[in-house]
């Protein structure tokens, strides 16, 4: 990194060859070129203007030749990192080579990389994009120039352009693709990535806020909060489409125009509190612009230092400190720092994180493993002299936007204030340890701001990379990609952690519910056991019931019994002869004149109740329990014998 005596040299120098007066433009040029004199001049002078020649190489480059007496700049010396010197006639003229410009173009789901010299126009790049998308030139409009809007004519040389560009092309006159699915074309919306253009109407200020398509528009008008202050109640929108009529609707269902929409923001307030509030915003806007070049134009007359000019301007330009020395509350510390990076370097920067560390950390670690990101946290310091180019031209590139907020929770913080600067380092001290808060204690004024990129681990957060603010855009960009390669590796690695641990609990979950539902089946059966045992021991109780009923019966009915008279008797003798349903024969004489009763008395007293089973004779067949019982057996003609036979009733 060159010192500032070799800085003021090397601006000096650039300043002479290029013929650039504006001292801000000239820094912001180095500063991209990480103060390389080559070249930065290589990357503004045409070729045909001269040839310049590096002290270190031997090869000629393109550069107009000068005078080195004829600026009062010192002379520098021969090891300087930014010495030159005119080429003599007699070397060898070494044509430079063209510089080639990367540009990766969007268009709704289609990505075009097209690779040109910078001697190209614009209107080149749109007719090959005519050729790749099937557009038409005349209804192509190409938005990402960091310039604004700018014409087909023009060369991309005066563009001064990084080698990597991202651009973008919409199509207002084309109507969007039909689908054959509805589903599938929400799908589609809501995996893309609406930019909308809000203009806050008191302040007339943009801001370009990229959402995904799954946002809400609720989350829209909360994110509006944070930036201007207005709350989701008092605010009073125009431009949203009609089909929008519910904050809890995503932004892919609600008709916005894609890829870009715009709308407007006010406060519902009284008409003469709007208008005060516009003149203020707009008075203070055109003092600071007013202010803006002619601090550094004048400094070169009175012989300031360079630093001191960068420092002076900047400070010029400010309204108010990054954030307040002493808040109470981080999240309101960085609603305060998010307006007034807005107002310093517009609307196109990263989405800060509104909060506390803590609540950031668990915003980008504390979640399942596909949901982690990385934690970059953004440290500013207003005195130092690389803060306004490594936030206007780095940090605000759109390249580095939109990598950061879709890989990165950002967190920032300000380190100008001495109460500011130790409140983070006992944070950072608690958090990343005494090695890391050292690390920033000891970072010289200049080396600002930092990035630092930490990676969320199981046990500690580990803080990957520490990025200076003397950088390029591609540098940063691969440091960041750098980083995210480590962290996609330990997330790959934490996600088949967390599938196995998942599989295991689900495992167990099977298990204990597979475990839960064998105990209820087994108190089932045992209750059902029971029951059946309960039951069968009922029956077994009532069937003995019934047999010592029946029992007792027939002893009663047995001992009723009048005694079998004799074979030879005075009286007529009736011998009955009865077969029972086992084949077995019951015989017994009665009186003749003894009723029909006593003979079912009988054969009930040898377990054959006459309910149960019927009596049955043979010849002629008839069935005896339906006859009379207090008939006689003479009467009912079984005298002087007969065999009958037992049958159960049906």
């Amino acid at each position: 990194m060159a010192s500032n005596m070799d800085r003021e040299i090397i601006l000096a120098d650039f300043q002479a060859c290029t013929g650039i007066e504006n001292i801000d433009e000239a820094i912001t040029l180095l500063e991209q070129n990480n103060w390389d004199l080559v070249a930065a001049i290589n990357g503004v002078i045409p070729q045909e203007n001269g040839i310049l020649q590096s002290e270190y190489g031997g090869e000629t480059i393109p550069g107009p030749a000068f005078d080195p007496a004829s600026h009062s700049a010192p002379a520098p010396t021969p090891s300087s990192s930014s010495a030159f010197r005119p080429v003599l006639p007699s070397r060898q003229i070494v044509e430079r080579q063209p510089r080639m410009l990367d540009f990766r173009v969007e268009y709704r789901d289609r990505n075009v990389d097209v690779v040109l010299e910078d001697s190209c126009t614009v209107g080149e790049i749109k007719h090959i994009l005519e050729n790749e998308l099937q557009i038409p030139v005349s209804k192509m409009v190409l938005k990402g120039w960091k310039t604004g809007d700018v014409e087909d004519s023009t060369v991309l040389k005066s563009l001064h352009l990084p080698k990597n560009n991202s651009l973008y092309v919409l199509t207002p006159d084309l109507p969007p693709p039909s689908s054959s699915s509805h589903a599938g074309a929400l799908q589609e919306s809501l995996n893309q990535n609406f930019m909308l253009i809000i203009t806050h109407r008191e302040v007339q200020r943009e801001y370009n806020l990229n959402f995904s398509g799954s946002s809400t528009i609720q989350e829209v008008k909360r994110n509006v909060y944070d930036l201007t202050s207005i709350p989701v109640r008092h605010q009073l929108w125009e431009g949203w489409p009609p089909s929008a009529t519910d904050d809890s609707m995503c932004l892919a269902e609600s008709g916005l125009s894609y890829p870009c929409h715009r709308l407007s923001v006010g406060r519902r307030s009284s008409p003469a509190q709007t208008r005060e509030q516009s003149e203020e915003q707009s008075t203070d806007v055109h003092m600071v612009s007013d202010s803006d070049g002619d601090d550094f134009e004048d400094a070169s007359e009175f012989g300031v230092d360079d630093g001191e000019v960068f420092g002076m301007a900047s400070s010029a330009l400010r309204k108010s400190p990054m954030m307040p020395e002493n808040a109470e509350n981080e999240g309101d510390a960085l609603l305060q720092f998010t307006a007034e990076f807005s107002s310093r370097y517009g609307d196109c920067h990263p989405v800060f994180f509104i909060g506390s560390l803590e609540a950031a950390f668990q915003e980008a670690f504390y979640v399942k493993a596909r949901d982690r990101k990385l934690l970059a946290i953004y440290l500013h310091h207003d005195e130092s002299v690389l803060t306004n180019v490594f936030c206007s031209q780095m940090l605000c590139a759109e390249s580095i936007v939109s990598y950061l907020s879709q890989n990165f929770i950002t967190w920032a913080w300000d380190l100008t204030k001495d109460a500011n600067r130790a409140r983070f380092l006992t944070m950072c001290n608690r958090h990343f340890g005494s090695v890391v808060a050292q690390t920033v204690r000891t970072q010289k004024t200049d080396h600002f701001p930092l990035f630092l990129i930490i990676m969320g681990k199981r046990s500690s957060n580990e803080v990957l990379n520490v990025i200076q603010g003397n950088t390029t855009v591609d540098e940063l960009m691969m440091r960041l990609m750098a980083a995210m390669e480590i962290f996609s590796a330990q997330q790959q690695e934490d996600i088949k952690d967390e599938d196995e641990r998942e599989a295991r609990e689900n495992v167990k979950r099977e298990q204990d519910e597979a475990y839960r539902l064998s105990l209820e089946a087994d108190r089932a059966k045992r209750e059902a056991h029971e029951r059946e045992m309960a039951e069968q021991f009922r029956l077994e109780q009532i069937r003995k019931e019934q047999e010592e009923e029946r029992e007792a019966i027939r002893l009663s009915l047995e001992q009723a019994l009048p005694p079998e008279p004799k074979e030879e008797n005075a009286e007529p003798v009736s011998k009955l002869r009865i077969r029972t349903p086992s084949g077995e024969f019951l015989e017994r004489r009665f009186l003749a004149s003894n009723k029909l009763q006593i003979v079912f008395d009988f054969v009930a007293s040898k377990g054959f109740p006459w309910d149960e089973f019927k009596l049955l004779s043979t010849f002629p067949r008839r069935d005896v329990t339906q006859l009379d019982p207090n008939k006689s057996l003479l009467e009912v003609k079984l005298f002087p014998q007969e065999t009958l036979f037992l049958e159960a009733k049906e």
